[in-house]
This record gives C-alpha cells, sequence and structure tokens, in this order.
C-alpha cells in the first residue's frame, strides 16, 4: 500500500510540473491508473490532452510486458486494405498466455485520419492502432490510446504558437495546459536513454538552425515526432545516427 501510495505521489507531482494543476476528476483517474495498472507519466505512458488521459502505445506495451503476455500476432487485411490509396487495415491478436484463444483489435488508417507529418507510413500507424486496441482490451484498459486519435501526432497539434508570439521553440510556458516543447524533448531523451547533447545536435540540423532555440515551433513539433517514431521503430539507426554528431560536437566544443 505505501508503495503504491509512492507511486501515485510521484505520478501526480510529475504530472503537475508538465501540465500545471490537474483537475480533480484527472486527479483521481490518474490515482486508478497508477493504482491498477502502474502507468507512469515519466514513463512517458500517459497523456493529458483536453483534461482527460490517454495511453501510449509505449505504456500498453511496457504493461504486457510486466503482465508477462504471451505474444502479438499481426496480420494486414488485404480485403479492407487499398495502398493505392494508402489506406491499410491490420488485425492484431494479443495472447495474455499460451493457452489463451487470444483478444482481437483491428487498426485502420489513411491520409483522412493520420497527421501529413506521417504520409507514407499509414501502414505502420494501422498497424500500431490495432495492436493498442488488441491490448487495451486483454487487460481492461478504457482510456483510448494517443495513436488512436484521428491524428496520429495528436498531442503536437496543441503546440501552436499562442497569440504575441515569435513562433520559435522556447522552453518557458505551455499552451492550453499541454506539455512544453522542451518537456516532451526531455521524457524522449529519459525514457529512450538517449544523449541529450547528440539528440540537441541532431534536432538543430533537423531544423537547418544553429540551435535547437532557433528553430520554429512547427519545425521543433516535425523533429519530434521524428524522434518519438524513430526510437519506436529503430532504436538502433536512431543510434547511429546520433553518434554521426558525436565527431561534431567534440569539435565545436
Amino acid at each position: 500500500m505505501k508503495r503504491k501510495n509512492a507511486q501515485i505521489r510521484t505520478n501526480a507531482g510529475f504530472g503537475r510540473q508538465i501540465w500545471g494543476k490537474l483537475p480533480r476528476k484527472a486527479l483521481e483517474t490518474l490515482k486508478i491508473l497508477t493504482s491498477e495498472f502502474q502507468l507512469s507519466i515519466i514513463a512517458g505512458d500517459l497523456q493529458l490532452l483536453n483534461g482527460r488521459w490517454y495511453v501510449t502505445h509505449a505504456g500498453l506495451l511496457r504493461l504486457a510486458r510486466r503482465l508477462k503476455c504471451s505474444g502479438i500476432l499481426t496480420a494486414m487485411d488485404g480485403r479492407a486494405s487499398d495502398p493505392s490509396v494508402n489506406r491499410w487495415v491490420f488485425k492484431a491478436t494479443v495472447f495474455k498466455t499460451s493457452r489463451s484463444k487470444g483478444f482481437v483489435g483491428y487498426g485502420d488508417a489513411d491520409p483522412s485520419n493520420t497527421s501529413p507529418l506521417v504520409r507514407g507510413a499509414e501502414m505502420r500507424v494501422a498497424e500500431t492502432r490495432a495492436v493498442n486496441r488488441a491490448l487495451r482490451k486483454a487487460y481492461g484498459i478504457g482510456l483510448c490510446s494517443v495513436e488512436e486519435l484521428g491524428s496520429f501526432s495528436g498531442p503536437s497539434q496543441s503546440f501552436a504558437a499562442p497569440p504575441h508570439s515569435n513562433g520559435h521553440y522556447s522552453s518557458n510556458g505551455s499552451n492550453n495546459g499541454q506539455p512544453r516543447l522542451r518537456d516532451q524533448l526531455c521524457l524522449l531523451i529519459r525514457q529512450h536513454s538517449l544523449d541529450p547533447t547528440l539528440v540537441k545536435a541532431y534536432a538543430a540540423d533537423f531544423c537547418g538552425t544553429a540551435t535547437l532555440k532557433e528553430a520554429s515551433r512547427d519545425l521543433v513539433e516535425s523533429f519530434l515526432l521524428e524522434l518519438r517514431t524513430a526510437a519506436k521503430n529503430d532504436r538502433d539507426s536512431l543510434l547511429c545516427k546520433l553518434n554521426s554528431y558525436a565527431q561534431s560536437t567534440e569539435v565545436n566544443a
């Protein structure tokens, strides 16, 4: 009980650091999610959007691993998919145990329900959505996942520059109660154990600016999506990419 209470306090404290004062309903829901599923904000398991909690793909996978999920099977639905218009439908089956009959979830994606930032990646989005739905069904997660929203980059839509802003990346303040861009970047770095210096060098190069602070918010949002996707789908390639900036940072130092 003491451990659960400590986890709840930690989650609530970190949530306030990112989103400010949490609404009473959101705080009560967070206590339940922490106690029943051990979902962690600092690990990137949860996102708060418009006062509602959403679970992430990474959070669902960590939950499945903790509960010793036996396996996840995915398959493309050829009859419902149409590659000519980038419409993909996937079926995912989660097996909680080796004797489980499986929990099925379907996911679809096409240009009409994904962000322009992930054009050409609709197939991967559809598979992710299918896996998320199957995992939520298997483990009784009533929350929708971030990746199942109308846009795969749902959270980043809330980072539009506020009135009187110069539209550049800023580490100060937040918009509409959403995480600051800096917080999002720091969370990704901690979550995937990345080198902060190399990530910043990569970000500046990606945005085409001398430093990350000079980049526009739109460019930083695009970089966050790029980094999040690479860390999730091909971490080894991402590490190789980051290591390519090591020599340049040493020279500049």
